[in-house]
């Protein structure tokens, strides 16, 4: 990487002295070798001016689909995370979605051996059930020795209680973190959007916000009962915000997040049929968006994911109904958190230090001698999704084509630098 001289960019690191100061930081063999105002360097440097911008830990993601294994033609780790390093994340949980799911140590230590050497960091998730078919449990203790970061089963949601006990009484044995997609299958029964005023207008079925309520109140009470901390991934209605605010005061061992998308698109953009705005949990209502917004505010949500999720045209160049879920997301979140209005000291938060916090990782150090893992990201500067910008092997966005605002200008990390 050489030595890269970053001038004159707002740190945002609460706690640290020189918070919210314009400073300069010089970068030497990956790591952080001088920090502070009007700092020199010798030799030959790559100089970045970061005037007007802002500079933290880098971002790190609890929800990214990469294909690998078995679905390499959507994405694999190296495009993946390419789009990830542009997006700002120097670390991603990647999630069980894949074919063999990462359900045993073979899969864990794929990803782990596969991504060594990346510039971003890729921790696996282990799938909570063998298949991710919610039968039986799955090797939790040996993917956790082998590299698994915590377990779900992806964009399914365990729907036997007792199999949901068991694991969170399983992992608490050994420090492990259960992360649940919060459905009730048997009330969402297949259907393809929000329920609603909306879907009575477009004559489509809809998912109705307590097919997500009602699994999280249930997972609630499973954690409280086995004293087991839990985490609900990508939640999307006002009544789990609500329930996550009143167990929290309570004092079970919760933590949630939320897809950046639903916190800026709503049931209404589904008017279009444009199955780029299908994805899973649906988009919700402007009343549901607010309740979020409000929820990260107040500390209730703990971060912001992307839950990048790359298909292939065939799989959303087709009708709504039969469109497969989800877009890509990872070098759209900076732009959506600031279009749903939030400062730089609140985008850090959420995206940098407390997801770390979830899954009990240390969050880096922005003090000298330690490795520079960081993120210097502008809050108006525009560009625009495209086949020239875009890093993934995918194109699945509601957002491509459109000018965005909002970039991350520099990655750094394992001795890296992607500059955009």
């Amino acid at each position: 990487m050489g030595t890269i001289l970053i001038t004159s960019a707002t740190l945002v690191s609460a706690g640290h002295p020189l918070h919210l100061t314009s400073v300069d930081v010089l970068v030497k063999n990956g790591k952080i070798e001088k920090i502070g105002k009007s700092v020199k360097a010798e030799g030959k440097v790559q100089e970045i001016n970061g005037k007007g911008s802002f500079l933290s830990v880098g971002f790190f993601d609890l929800n990214v689909n990469f294909g690998e294994p078995g679905y390499e033609t959507k994405e694999d780790i190296q495009t993946g995370t390419a789009a990830a390093a542009s997006g700002g994340f120097t670390g991603v949980a990647v999630h069980p979605n894949t074919n063999p799911p990462i359900h045993s140590r073979s899969e864990v230590s794929l990803i782990v051996n596969t991504a060594k050497g990346n510039l971003v960091d890729v921790f696996p998730v282990g799938a909570v059930s063998k298949k991710r078919e919610g039968n039986e449990l799955a090797e939790l203790f040996d993917m956790k020795i082998n590299g698994a970061v915590a377990f779900s089963d992806g964009n399914r949601s365990v729907q036997q209680a007792g199999l949901m006990g068991r694991a969170l009484l399983y992992a608490k044995g050994f420090q492990g973190l259960i992360m649940t997609f919060p459905q009730d299958e048997s009330i969402a029964a297949g259907n393809k959007m929000n329920e609603g005023e909306v879907s009575t207008y477009l004559g489509m079925k809809g998912i109705p916000n307590l097919a997500e309520s009602i699994m999280v109140s249930r997972d609630l009470f499973l954690a409280e009962y086995n004293e087991s901390p839990i985490h609900f991934s990508t939640i999307s209605t006002e009544e789990s915000v609500d329930l996550i605010q009143k167990a929290k005061a309570k004092g079970i061992q919760v933590t949630c997040d939320v897809a950046a998308h639903n916190l800026v698109f709503t049931d209404e953009d589904v008017k279009s049929f444009d199955s780029h705005y299908k994805v899973s949990p649906p988009l919700r209502t402007k009343r549901d968006v607010k309740a979020l917004i409000k929820g990260l505010k107040d500390g209730v949500i703990d971060a912001v994911v992307s839950q990048h999720t790359p298909h292939e045209i065939e799989f959303k160049e087709v009708e709504f109904q039969i469109a497969k879920d989800g877009i890509i997301a990872s070098q759209t979140v900076l732009p959506l958190l600031i279009k749903a209005g939030f400062n730089p000291e609140t985008i850090v938060e959420k995206l940098a230090e407390n997801p770390r916090k979830v899954l009990n990782l240390p969050v880096p150090q922005l003090v000298e001698g330690e490795d520079a893992n960081l993120v210097l990201f502008s809050m108006d500067k525009k560009w625009t999704l495209d086949n020239n910008s875009n890093k993934s092997k995918s194109t699945n966005s509601p957002l491509f084509g459109k000018e965005l605002t909002g970039q991350v200008l520099a990655t750094i990390n394992n001795n890296q630098v992607i500059i955009n």
